[in-house]
């Protein structure tokens, strides 16, 4: 069966059914429990604070679990892993599992190391809810060759998109596929959002914090496949519209921030 394609981003900006999930998200408020890399901790904090979530970054084994059961929801980020790190994310989505607590997966630079690679091929058989990432990670977990460069994608987001298809219809989860041009899907449904602006890969924790901030939609939403599209539209369309008041990286990362917290409301 032929995967059905729809068109959605920043030039159809105001989407009903994102502002709809932007508003529940600001009323609920929802507690998202972030266990992430240690370079983007500070970034993804404020940018979940900036849309209305709560974060919160709390990653000892002794409170690890514990800490899963009161969240709504949970993003794993394998970006700076270490061995004591995989402990805990490895309870972590155990936990999630056990307590139906909806997660994210962020695979980042698998294949490129042999350690993070094994981590993130246990992590999937806690059946994340969505995996977000590159075309070089979402290629290496279908069993394609990424050629990933460390956290950097070597190939083009559509060149990968099969490889999300098969992804998404192997793991049971929603996919969101970063690049150029980002690609959710579940399977089934392909939702293409351009927009954004190339500035945004020269800004540290983009990505990264892209995952968190599905993570914070999916108990908000319909279904996971929304919570992916409304986080992935509002980054392309704050990251436009940011870079076209911007002087730089530092006065973009700003703006940016500034336009997660007033979208919709101006």
């Amino acid at each position: 069966m032929e995967s059905e394609e729809h068109i959605i981003g920043s030039r159809t900006w105001p989407h009903p059914e994102v502002v709809e999930d932007l508003a529940q998200l600001r009323q609920i408020a929802p507690l998202t429990h972030c266990i992430t890399n240690i370079v983007v901790t500070n970034f993804t904090a404020n940018v979940l604070l900036a849309v209305g979530a709560s974060p919160a970054m709390v990653v000892t084994i002794e409170e690890v679990a514990e800490f899963v059961r009161i969240a709504l929801a949970l993003l794993i980020n394998v970006g700076t892993i270490t061995t004591i790190d995989a402990e805990i994310m490895l309870k972590a989505a155990a936990t999630a599992q056990e307590t139906n607590t909806p997660w994210v997966l962020d695979p980042v630079a698998v294949g490129a190391l042999k350690f993070r690679t094994d981590i993130v091929a246990e992590l999937i058989r806690y059946h994340p809810t969505v995996i977000r990432g590159n075309a070089s990670e979402i290629l290496e977990l279908s069993g394609f060759k990424g050629g990933g460069k460390g956290v950097d994608a070597t190939e083009s987001s559509l060149s990968a998109l099969p490889a999300a298809l098969q992804l998404a219809e192997r793991t049971g989860a929603v996919v969101a596929l970063s690049g150029k041009v980002d690609y959710v899907t579940d399977g089934k449904e392909i939702i293409t959002i351009p927009g954004g602006h190339e500035i945004m890969t020269r800004i540290t924790g983009t990505g990264c914090s892209l995952g968190a901030l599905i993570a914070a939609f999916l108990p908000v939403t319909k279904t996971p496949l929304r919570a992916a599209i409304a986080a992935s539209v509002l980054f392309a369309t704050a990251g436009e519209r940011a870079f076209m008041e911007a002087y730089g990286t530092g006065s973009f990362s700003m703006l940016f921030l500034d336009q997660l917290s007033t979208i919709g409301i101006r």
